[in-house]
Order: structure tokens, then sequence, then C-alpha cells
């Protein structure tokens, strides 16, 4: 049988074994990044219509253009974005699970309610604030009053600025807390995440930006969860500790005599 070349053994040796922790920590970092690109694109599109102080004209004007085709592609945008945060926020909960398999029920339960929570409100809130612009670019009946319009955005931006701002917050908080626990995320970035939950509970501004710091607070956390993760997997492995030797009895006579007798 032929012997294995010692260059080939020590390819294979060579090639590392991710373990669950680093493999979970690599997908929500990707998906973290994922959600972050659709979610600024999509918000950024979205927000070219005209915001609640806009005046009548300003709704006219617009919804008279071209520009409608860019928040109708901004709502297409949205669910793949959605999308990529419950996939974030599926590798987040097992990722967990590897260094606490049994988290602890309050949070590990109100995390999932306020990430879906999250994403069903964000639906909802951009559905009803580019719905004209929708029906604009691919319906074929009359367009509804500006009131009306104006009407929709401002069920829109409650969905969004009011309800779904504080699901981020929740979010936020429990997935925080669940990390800290489970000694995956350093101190500095637990207090900087309780204080950017805190922000998101607790504000009442309508600007687009608040939304962008859920996405920014995700790439943040992958990348030092996959950081740390990578180093705690390449520590190096405590030496082997072998059983004492137990001690050889002592040679007797009978036990080195050969039969022979003496001369």
């Amino acid at each position: 049988m032929a012997e294995s070349h010692p260059s080939t053994i020590k390819a294979v040796k060579r090639r590392p074994t991710l373990s669950d922790a680093e493999r979970y920590a690599r997908l929500s970092s990707i998906t973290g990044i994922t959600f972050a690109v659709l979610l600024v694109a999509a918000l950024v599109l979205v927000h070219s219509a005209p915001n609640l102080k806009a005046s009548e004209a300003d709704f006219t004007a617009f919804y008279a253009s071209s520009n409608t085709a860019l928040v109708t592609v901004g709502l297409y945008l949205v669910p793949f974005a959605g999308i990529a945060f419950l996939w974030h926020m599926n590798t987040v909960r097992l990722l967990i699970r590897t260094r606490t398999p049994s988290p602890s029920a309050i949070p590990d339960g109100l995390q999932l309610l306020a990430g879906s929570l999250f994403v069903a409100l964000l639906f909802a809130g951009t559905a009803a604030a580019g719905a004209v612009a929708l029906l604009k670019d691919l319906g074929a009946g009359p367009l509804p009053s500006m009131d009306v319009a104006r009407g929709l955005l401002a069920v829109g931006y409650s969905m969004v600025f009011v309800y779904s701002v504080r699901g981020a917050g929740m979010y936020a908080l429990t997935t925080t807390t669940l990390l800290a626990n489970a000694s995956i995320l350093p101190r500095w970035l637990a207090v900087l995440s309780y204080l950017l939950a805190a922000f998101l509970l607790i504000s009442t501004t309508m600007n687009p930006v608040v939304m962008l710091l859920l996405p920014a607070w995700a790439v943040l956390v992958g990348v030092v969860t996959l950081v740390r993760t990578r180093h705690a997997g390449q520590a190096p492995p405590e030496p082997d500790r072998q059983a004492p030797l137990e001690p050889t009895p002592p040679s007797t006579p009978e036990s080195t005599s050969t039969g022979e007798k003496p001369a």
C-alpha cells in the first residue's frame, strides 16, 4: 500500500476546522453587513418622496414626475433587507447557544418577538409611505388626492418611527443582554449597546438617520464578535497532562534468576 507524501499530510493538517461558534459568528457578520447595505439603500430611495412637512405643491410636483420610480425600487428592496435581518437574528441566536445552551428565557423570548415586530412594522410602514408612488408607477387608475397621500405618509411614518424603532431598541437591548451573559461582547461594546438601545426606546425624532442606527450597530457587533471568536478559536491548546508513571517494583532474586546454578 502506497504511503501518503509528507507534504500532503502537512497540507491536510493545516486546514483549520471551524467550530460552531466561529461559523455562526462569521454568518452573523455577513448577514449583518448585508442587512445594513440593503436597508440603507432602501431607506434612501423611499425617503426621496416628500416628507410630512412638505407643501401640497411639493406633493403634486413629485407625484407628477418620474422620481416616484426611486420610491418603488426602494419598496422592493425593503423585503430583502428584512429577510437579511431575520437571517442575522437567527445566526446571532445560534451563536449565543454555542456558549449558553439554555439562555435566560425572558430576554431570549423578547429578542425573538422584538426582532419580528421590527421587521413587520418596517414592512407595513414603508408600504404605506410608498403606496401612492407604487400606484402611480404600476397602476392604471387615477391617483388619490394629495391629502390622502399625506395621510398614508403619516401612517407610514408612525409605524416606522414610533413603533418599529421601539422594536429595534428592544431587540438591541435583549441581544446585548444575551451576548453579554454569554461572555461574547466586550464590556465597552455592551455599555455602548445599552446606550443605543435606550436612545431608540425613548427617541421621538422622525429623522431617517435614526433608522440607520440599528444596521450600524449590527455591523459593529458582528465584526467584533467575529474577531473575538476567531481569537478564542486560535488560542493554543493546553498541554496534555500525562498520568504519572507507576513506580517499578524492586527486583527480587527470584525474578532475576535464570535457573542456572552458581558455579
